[in-house]
This record gives C-alpha cells, sequence and structure tokens, in this order.
C-alpha cells in the first residue's frame, strides 16, 4: 500500500492516479530508484556514525595515554623530591 504524494490517502500500489484527487503518482520504477537510493543513504548515515565513534574512541584513547604519562611523569617529581627523612 501507497499514499498518494499530494493528498496522503491511502491506495494500492501501482495505481497511477489517486483516486481521491486525481494527482498523478510515481512509477513503480521512479519508487524502486527511491527507496535504493535511501538505503545508501541510510548505509552512509550508519558508517559516519561508526566513523564518528571511533575517532572519539581514540581521542580517549590518547587522552587517556596521555593522563597516564602525567601520573608517571609526576610520581617520578615526587620521587626525586622526597626528603631523606631525617
Amino acid at each position: 500500500m501507497g499514499f498518494c504524494v499530494n493528498c496522503g490517502n491511502q491506495h494500492h500500489d501501482g495505481v497511477r492516479f489517486c483516486r481521491f484527487c486525481g494527482t498523478a503518482q510515481p512509477s513503480e520504477q521512479l519508487l524502486a530508484r527511491l527507496r535504493s537510493e535511501a538505503e545508501q543513504i541510510r548505509l552512509l548515515r550508519i558508517q559516519m556514525q561508526q566513523q564518528q565513534v571511533n575517532a572519539q574512541n581514540d581521542a580517549y584513547a590518547r587522552l587517556e595515554a596521555m593522563r597516564q604519562q602525567s601520573e608517571a611523569a609526576a610520581r617520578m617529581n615526587n620521587q626525586q623530591y622526597r626528603s631523606p627523612g631525617w
């Protein structure tokens, strides 16, 4: 079942004209092409979202590595400047 591109009323697939408003409806060939393009767009969107997630994960990993390096440097600094405990 499809819907009229003009008035939105439901009609059977394959009708050429809407029985409510008379507007010409897109052909099955055009609908198939539009469905195919919509699927390509959907897949592209999924791919882009995955790339964003990967970029965020990479950024978090770099930040975590920098935090660990900073903590290690701070520990080394503390060890160098400890008083002998006299």
